[in-house]
């Protein structure tokens, strides 16, 4: 299965929206502290998804060829979870505030208002290992034209 890529934070909305017209309506964007969550194998105090090896986890551009590879090549993480960290970058629900975690709940410092979106995970271009670890936070517009390394990944809600 291939990653989904080159799509905006309003494209992902309207994908969202469609497929829950079409399904059971229960699924959405992670949010930050969720996607966070996760790609830590469920809280663990991991580097990067998966581990401490980033190229055992991770395509990024030491090893990517510089395109994005099919889901689930590189090793899961511990709640199996593939490409959380590397192939393209992830959107989630929360707006973008630099300070967020200094003046929120630690654990879901949830913004509502905002003038960008949050990404999460790196990409297949990331030359920069602290680009890829899964504490890194990054910001883009959600209108901008989508990107080869901006991609999505599902919750679904109970």
């Amino acid at each position: 299965m291939r990653c989904v890529e080159r799509v905006s934070w309003i494209e992902a909305q309207e994908f969202i929206r469609q497929l829950n017209a079409q399904s059971d309506g229960k699924y959405r964007l992670p949010t930050e502290a969720e996607w966070k969550y996760a790609c830590r194998s469920g809280g663990h105090d991991e580097r990067y998804a998966g581990g401490a090896d980033l190229a055992s986890v991770a395509w990024y551009d030491d090893n990517s060829a510089s395109t994005t590879h099919k889901v689930g090549i590189k090793q899961a993480n511990g709640l199996g979870l593939y490409d959380m960290t590397g192939n393209v970058r992830e959107w989630v629900q929360d707006w973008y505030d630099e300070t967020a975690y200094a003046h929120h709940v630690r654990h879901d410092p949830v913004i509502r208002v905002g003038k960008k979106m949050v990404q999460r995970g790196g990409s297949y271009g990331e030359s920069s290992n602290r680009l890829l670890r899964c504490v890194y936070r990054a910001s883009k517009d959600p209108v901008n034209e989508s990107y080869t390394r901006d991609g999505i990944r599902l919750a679904r809600m109970p």
